[in-house]
């Protein structure tokens, strides 16, 4: 079968940074070439998916290229880990066990290679979660830049706990669990010498106790997720358009620092838009809106969670709209492509 060309046509044909930014550039070429040849799902796209013929237990993988390697609050090797992780926890599952698999450049030098693993051993035993296999790479210089990894992990759902991206209804409440724009600002100040590391550090941390103490709210939590590339902009339109429903947010109550917001304005660069390494959005049913609130907050990692919004019975579905501190509001879009490459 022939598969179709990713739609818009670039100049020239070729993969763009953009086609890896989690925006609409990766949803293009998803659709129009890798799920095609994989017969890949027709229905939303997960953080994690159910393993066929058992439904209780989840897989996600993901591959790390964050530059730099070290940064303040985190580096590529716990930042793997931590991500998986959560993308385990945002099909409301407990992570299991992990993968580890390094491709390695020529000539890293042992002790960069070290302290990369021992950061990855550290979050996983940390975080209670056993790396089990593995695999390592070395490749030519320049074949790739220094190390990549790539960590998979395999969880089990809680029993009454079912989120998904197409689950979010009218009325919904939408909760962010902390601060936004942590992690994106901090490595790209770290790799540019912009100076900013010096006041903020990356948010890089699991989010799985956030989930399991969310648990016995059972399906009272219709979403969530943890809004990684893209950020929360690319976050909420996803969940906006899988349950094709209207979202409004408050310019207020979006929880900015103030060095990420002074580095976005330097930058020009919209906070909704900067990776995030430690917080999750979460859409739950009015009724149960406090009581989630209140578990988040009473964890180290979700002291400052915060309600942001919520499901709008009228507007367009699949629109998320943000409500200036002026009382206007404007569309909140979808992220292109690429604003801030090899962030993760």
């Amino acid at each position: 079968m022939a598969l179709a060309r990713p739609v818009p046509h670039h100049e020239d044909d070729v993969v763009l940074l953009g086609h890896g930014a989690g925006g609409r550039l990766t949803a293009e070429l998803l659709e129009a070439l890798v799920l095609p040849a994989v017969d890949g799902p027709h229905g939303p796209l997960e953080d994690a998916a159910l393993l066929p013929g058992h439904p209780d237990l989840v897989i996600s993988t993901d591959s790390f290229v964050v530059s730099p390697l070290f940064f303040p609050g985190g580096d590529i090797g716990s930042l793997a880990v931590h991500g998986t992780i959560n993308d385990l926890a945002m099909r409301g599952a407990r992570p299991v066990a992990l993968s580890l698999a390094l491709i390695i450049e020529e000539g890293l030098p042992l002790d960069e290679l070290h302290r990369v693993v021992m950061s990855s051993g550290k979050a996983a035993r940390d975080a209670g979660v056993p790396v089990v296999t593995g695999d390592t790479k070395v490749v030519g210089r320049g074949a790739v830049d220094r190390i990549f990894v790539n960590t998979t992990g395999v969880g089990q759902r809680h029993l009454a706990l079912r989120p998904s991206a197409a689950l979010a209804r009218p009325a919904d409440a939408v909760i962010l669990s902390g601060p936004i724009g942590l992690h994106g600002t901090t490595v790209l100040s770290t790799r540019e010498g912009l100076g900013f590391e010096s006041d903020i550090a990356s948010d890089s941390r699991p989010l799985h106790h956030l989930v399991d103490a969310l648990a016995p709210l059972g399906e009272q939590v219709h979403s969530l997720r943890d809004p990684t590339r893209g950020g929360l902009a690319a976050a909420l339109n996803e969940i906006a358009r899988d349950s094709q429903v209207a979202v409004e947010i408050e310019e207020s109550a979006v929880p900015v620092p103030r060095s990420v917001a002074a580095a976005c304005d330097l930058l020009g660069l919209d906070p909704l838009v900067v990776t995030n390494g430690g917080c999750l959005v979460a859409f739950a049913a009015p009724a149960a809106a406090d009581e989630a609130l209140a578990v988040l907050r009473s964890l180290p990692e979700g002291r400052e969670a915060v309600r942001i919004g919520e499901v709008s019975s009228s507007g367009p579905a699949g629109r998320v709209a943000l409500r200036t501190l002026v009382g206007a509001r404007r569309v909140v879009e979808m992220p292109l492509g690429e604003q801030l490459p090899r962030i993760c």
